[in-house]
């Protein structure tokens, strides 16, 4: 299987030897976006829902680099340094995605990249909605 990488200047740029996203067959694996600005390369201010509306236009802009948005992901994974940010995470997330929603794993850290209090990965697919 060939795998192509996805670079975009609209999302943030890696901060080691890794892709922002990686084609592999019909399937687009995003990696994990946290909320910082790309323009400025620090984390929004705000707090959780705030980090959280930036890491989706992170993820958003990944896949506009693929050519798809955000109705192409199947799964998501959240990282939450507290889990009792989970109920203002859902609204937001209940904002953003529509039915049939994607699956989701939510996951309880110790510590996320630059402070952030959230991250999110997603799994696309070709098959999804592409991007208008």
């Amino acid at each position: 299987m060939t795998r192509r990488p996805i670079d975009t200047a609209g999302a943030p740029r890696p901060v080691g030897p890794y892709s922002q996203g990686v084609w592999a067959g019909d399937l687009v694996f995003c990696a994990g976006q946290v909320g910082l600005d790309p323009a400025t390369g620090r984390l929004v201010a705000g707090g959780t829902v705030a980090e959280l509306r930036q890491a989706l236009a992170n993820l958003a802009a990944v896949l506009a680099g693929a050519g798809l948005d955000l109705g192409a992901i199947v799964k998501t994974t959240l990282f939450l340094v507290d889990l009792a940010d989970g109920p203002a995470v859902n609204a937001l997330y209940g904002e953003t995605f529509a039915a049939p929603y994607p699956a989701r794993s939510t996951v309880q850290v110790a510590a996320l990249p630059a402070g952030a209090r959230v991250e999110i990965e997603a799994i696309a697919t070709r098959s999804g909605r592409t991007a208008s």
